[in-house]
């Protein structure tokens, strides 16, 4: 508590919140949203060697950070869930050569991370004890349900 009686609040003094403001970015509700997206990736995931970037381009705070030691650089645009991106700004982040997660920051401070890549990635197939029953035996369960 300060003389006044009320708690200052302890994000404004984090170093790193400091080092954001630093970075001089227009959106101060981006630079806020990549704030949490930074305590989430440090105190809660754990990530390594995590630290901000300005883009000039896109006007905004990119984190960089490898998930694990040893692992890739990754890319980390943190966006309240309100701004809009263009492919453009997709571009230009993922031109930097690191994969990418978006992650979207509600204003409850819920965090939700996408991977986004440069072309389609074939999903891994399914795990555990499926069987195909093929195209007949599909619509002959169709016939039956409509029955």
């Amino acid at each position: 508590m300060d003389l006044s009686g009320k708690s200052p609040n302890w994000m404004l003094l984090h170093p790193e919140y400091i080092k954001m403001t630093k970075l001089d970015v227009e959106d101060c509700e981006q630079a806020h949203a990549a704030f949490l997206v930074y305590m989430d990736l440090t105190e809660v995931r754990h990530w390594k060697e995590v630290s901000c970037v300005k883009s000039d381009q896109l006007k905004l705070v990119l984190l960089e950070a490898k998930e694990k030691e040893g692992s890739a650089i990754q890319s980390v645009l943190p966006l309240p869930v309100h701004r809009s991106l263009s492919h453009n700004d997709i571009r230009h982040v993922l031109d930097r050569g690191f994969p990418m997660l978006l992650c979207a920051v509600a204003s409850d401070s819920t965090l939700v991370y996408q991977r986004l890549t440069d072309g389609l990635v074939t999903p891994d197939p399914p795990v555990g004890p499926f069987q195909d029953g093929g195209r007949r035996q599909h619509r002959k369960r169709r016939q039956q349900q409509s029955t």
